[in-house]
Formats: C-alpha cells, structure tokens, sequence
C-alpha cells in the first residue's frame, strides 16, 4: 500500500468520535477569528447579476422528468443558475448579529465550498471566453481571466463549465481534524445544488472525470500561490459540464491551460489561523487524478404535485429542533424521500447504501431497515453485517433487518443530539471505503463523501417539498453505528448521517430578504 493510501486510512482513524474521545479539535469556539465565508478578489473586474426571484421555474416534481425544454445561455439563465445553486436563500437576525443561509447546504454554515464558471462570450458578461468566481454575497460575477478560445467549436452551442473548490480552513476553524470529511461533504451538497439548478433550466449536466486535480488547480489560477494566502489552501474538487443536451464527446480545454492569465488576488479570510497538520496531509494524500469508473443506468421516480422549484429550493432548512410529539410521516412520505438518492448524482454505479433507524412511519414496525441504493451490493452487506438480520424485502430496494425501538440508540450514536430521536426517522450512509479506494484511487475518498454530500442535498430537497424537515448530522460515533450493524472490517463504512421530521421553527429568529440592498425602495 502506497504512502497516500496510508495517509488516507490514518486520516479516517484518527478522526472517527467515540465516546470519551472525539476527533481533535480546538474545543471551544474562537468566535473572534471566524473566517469569512465570502471569497473576493481584489482587481478582478465585477459583472453585476440580474436577482432570479420573479424567474418563473417549473414545478419542482417536474424538473426529474427530462422533459423541460433547455433555456437559451444568457445572463438571465446564468444568473438563475448561479443564484438557485450557490446564492444567498435568507438572512437571518436574532436582533443583534446577521447570517446568511444559502441554497447548499454546508455543515455550521461555514461554506467551504466556492464556484468559478467558465463562460463563452455572452451578452451583458464579457465578448470573450471568461473564468470568474461567482460571489453570493452580492450576485455578481468577478472575472479573474479573459481570453479567445475555440473550445466551443467542438462542444454544444449554449454549453459553458461550473468548477468547485473548497477552502478547508473554514471547517477547521470549527470542526478541527474531521474538517476535511466536512469539507466534501459540503462539496457534494454544492454539486447537487448546482445539478438541480440546471435542471430547472432544462439544461443537462456531466461530472469531468478525466482531468487530474493538478490541471484543474491550474486551469483556475489556484496554483498561482503568490494570489492566495499560505494558510488558506484553496483545493480544486470538480468540474462540471452543463450543457443543453446530453454530449459524451471529448473536450479540449487545456488551451485554456496555456493562455489563462490571472492578476486579482483573493482576500484573507481570517487573521489568525489553527493549525492542524494532519488536514495538510490528506489534502495532499487526495490530491490526484480521478478514474472514470463503470457508468450507471438512469434512475427516476414519481413524485406527487409540488410547489415551484424555485420556493422549494430557498425555503430548504437544516432544522434544529424536530417536534417529537408530532413526528409520524405517511410511508408514501417516507419511501419518496429515499427513492429521491437512487439517481448516481456523479454518472457512475451508487457506492453508498441507507441504514436506516425507523422511529414513526406509518405502516412501517419501528426497527432497523437498510435501502440499497445498488442492489449489487446486497450480497457483500449481507456477509459483512449482523447474521442475524432478516432481510425481508418490503419494497423495491427497502429491507427490514431487525425490529425494535432504536431511539436512544440513534440518539447515542448523534453525539447524544434529540435531533436523531426526535423526527421520523435517521439514517446513516454506508459507503464503500478501503476495497473501493485501493482499487480506483486516492482520489476516491473525497468522491465518496461528494456521494453522501449529494445524496444529503437531495433529502433536503424532498422533505422540503413535502412540508417536512430535515439536517444533516456530522457529529457521530462512527464505531458505535458499526458497531451495531455487525461490522468488523473496513469494507463499509457510515460517511454521514440524516435526520427526517417536523421541524420545531425558532420564533425569536428574524428571516430578512437576502438581496435587500439590491431591492428598490418604495
């Protein structure tokens, strides 16, 4: 085993909670020195957004059938794009401090992840081939290059890239060690932010899988280390083509490689900075080429009738509190909410399956299920957990394991949250890990947890459709929850947790207008 497989399998150790010993951390929070989550550029020339609020959008249960016609690319569809994936959602007020929420979700809200889009000429944004950083904080595109290129010849006429990156010290400010598996977290939920978004454009989308993590850092001037400061490692993630219509074909981009030229220089984010020197060492352990791996088949589901995707992707809401008093959902509920994970949010076969504690659906016993979300899987998790299970199949991909009431089970393993006890019910993400990452890579580490991060936008998308709650849980006993699977070895390992329910509102909270400064006075 190579060094950086090591490196990976060190990382994941050391940084698993148990009780008595959580991952390492600064322990307390140093409220004084919080980053900022906004990323800048000073010198780079800012293209103002038209605000999408008025766009009409589809209803959401219609964007998941492919038949939306695609929306020309003009700045209105690029700033709708932007603004309902990456955008600011509310601001919230307890009267004395702001905050501002935004449509991907992001564990404490810290936002590690940024995004830079690679534009052709567009009206009203620039006459030639552009790479800018969009800013959320006020809706507008910084323009970091500008250059000709003739790469669009050969690609779909209204196709242009959205890139992702994450600034990992964000997290670590907070979450200390275990920062990196937050931090890809956190990209997954970017990316299926901005997947979603392009659907309700009728646009399509395709995860570059054979670019190395080297060319991306350069394609983007991350590389240019004399624009950024030493302490705030900004890491290249994915890239993303989005495109009117599926296209498989190649794409010659590395001209953009050779002519790029990057002069702004981004803000510090922060004073003083933690430092942790094992998140070094897996940042660097990870950084590689990605394998393409074996592709999947296409997966939809019907949904009932819903609100307009757009008042279900700016109302989404990682809940607090869940109501334990009022907490049963319908089955019909609870199966479209984990239906909704089967689509392969990267195009290649699903690597992560739900274990899920049942607490209060109806026509469901309360007890232990597992939904499989690649039923090529069911023969491996059958070995590898409990023998006692019983596997009786009740529903496509849904299998009863064992009855019983898991509440304070679920709750002990959540870092002792009410959160996890409280709703409907919780699940963990079991993921393939140490067979998976030897095979394809060092790579795969960060794309399992984009996997999980995906999957857990996506379940914040359908709660919220169906007038339910949801939040994502990063805090757990990563062995206990193995532990009471059955597991012995690292084949499966749980990458996240989720909590469904009602969730409790804090009334004292003020919801603002996110763009307020932007809107006309009367």
């Amino acid at each position: 085993m190579n060094k950086n497989l090591q490196s990976i399998f060190k990382y994941h150790e050391e940084t698993k909670h148990a009780y008595g010993k959580y991952a390492r951390s600064i322990g307390y929070m140093d409220w004084a020195n919080q980053p900022d989550p906004f990323r800048s550029y000073a010198g780079a020339s800012h293209v103002e957004l038209p605000l999408a609020f008025d766009n009409p959008t589809a209803p959401y249960h219609l964007i998941f059938t492919d038949t939306l016609p695609a929306a020309p690319l003009h700045v209105d569809s690029i700033s709708q794009f932007l603004q309902f994936s990456m955008g600011i959602s509310a601001i919230k007020s307890n009267g004395y401090n702001e905050w501002a929420l935004r449509c991907n979700a992001s564990s404490g809200n810290l936002q590690p992840s940024e995004s830079y889009v690679i534009l052709p000429p567009v009206d009203g944004i620039n006459t030639k081939t552009t790479i800018s950083h969009y800013a959320p904080k006020d809706h507008s595109l910084e323009i970091l290059s500008q250059c000709d290129s003739h790469m669009w010849d050969t690609l779909p006429a209204g196709s242009f890239f959205v890139a992702l990156s994450s600034i990992a010290y964000r997290e670590v400010w907070k979450y200390g060690e275990r920062a990196f598996r937050y931090t890809n977290l956190d990209a997954g939920h970017a990316q299926r932010s901005l997947q979603v978004s392009a659907k309700t454009l009728g646009w399509k989308y395709r995860l570059i899988s054979n670019i190395e993590d080297k060319e991306l850092a350069t394609l983007f001037g991350f590389d240019k280390k004399n624009r950024f400061n030493e302490n705030e490692n900004e890491t290249a993630d994915m890239l993303l083509l989005i495109a009117p219509c599926e296209f498989d074909g190649e794409i010659n981009y590395r001209d953009l490689l050779d002519t790029s030229v990057f002069d702004s220089v981004a803000n510090n984010i922060a004073d003083t900075y933690q430092n942790w020197p094992l998140i070094g060492e897996i940042e660097d352990a990870t950084f590689s080429f990605a394998k393409t791996l074996e592709k999947a088949t296409s997966s939809t589901i019907e949904r009932s009738p819903t609100k307009e995707a757009k008042a279900v992707i700016l109302k989404r809401r990682s809940a607090q509190m869940m109501d334990e008093n009022n907490n049963q959902i319908s089955y019909k509920q609870f199966k479209t909410i984990v239906d909704s994970s089967l689509e392969s949010f990267n195009g290649f076969k699903n690597a992560v399956n739900l274990a899920i504690f049942v607490h209060s659906v109806e026509e469901l016993e309360s007890g232990l299920y597992m939904f499989l979300r690649n039923k090529e899987d069911k023969a491996s998790l059958v070995a590898a957990v409990n023998q006692d299970f019983l596997w009786n199949e009740l529903d496509e991909n849904l299998f009863f394991l064992a009855p019983g009431d898991f509440r304070t089970i679920a709750k002990n393993i959540s870092c002792t949250q009410d959160i996890a006890s409280d709703g409907a019910f919780t699940l963990g993400m079991l993921s393939h890990f140490a067979d998976d990452i030897i095979e394809n890579g060092e790579h795969r580490y960060k794309e399992l947890y984009w996997e999980c991060g995906a999957i857990g936008q996506q379940l914040y998308l359908e709660t919220t459709s169906l007038n339910l709650s949801a939040t994502g849980i990063g805090c757990y006993l990563d062995d206990l929850f193995h532990k009471v699977l059955g597991l012995k070895s690292n084949k499966f390992q749980s990458l996240y947790h989720f909590t469904v329910g009602r969730g409790l509102v804090d009334s004292r909270l003020l919801t603002k207008h996110p763009y307020e400064n932007r809107i006309p006075m009367c």
